[in-house]
């Protein structure tokens, strides 16, 4: 039944996502030549809802759907690491046009095209796995 809901959430999330245009390529653009506020006011919402759910998380102490406590674990605030890693994922979203969760929107919404990048994705991430204790921490 878990899983059930699990999917659900998802075609809810991905019908929001194609219908308030944040996974269209022509959007981002829009968003990155500074044209539209369209997709700053998406990514400003999301930011001010996962503040507040991760501090109600926090202050009520809520559980997994197994009854599970949730650790938030406090993040590495080495620099290079993320400079590393914006840098990797702001050019794969540039040259994509599409971060990680609209590609899954897009192949839904018909894009063939597409599923070369969401197999080119599931590859850097297979290769990240594997190179995963070698990079810097």
């Amino acid at each position: 039944m878990k899983k059930v809901v699990y999917i659900l959430l998802g075609l809810v999330f991905g019908v929001i996502m194609y219908k308030s245009e944040a996974a269209s390529w022509f959007r981002i653009y829009e968003m990155f030549r500074f044209e539209s506020f369209h997709m700053y006011g998406i990514i400003g919402t999301a930011l001010v809802f996962g503040i507040l759910f991760i501090q109600l998380i926090k202050r009520f102490n809520i559980k997994t759907f197994d009854g599970e406590p949730i650790i938030i674990e406090d993040k590495d605030k080495s620099i290079s690491r993320y400079l590393i890693g914006g840098i990797i994922f702001g050019l794969g979203w540039a040259l994509a046009g599409a971060c990680p969760g609209p590609i899954f929107v897009l192949v839904g919404a018909g894009f063939v095209p597409i599923i070369i990048l969401l197999l080119s994705a599931v590859l850097g991430t297979f290769v990240y796995g594997l190179l995963k204790d070698k990079l810097p921490h």
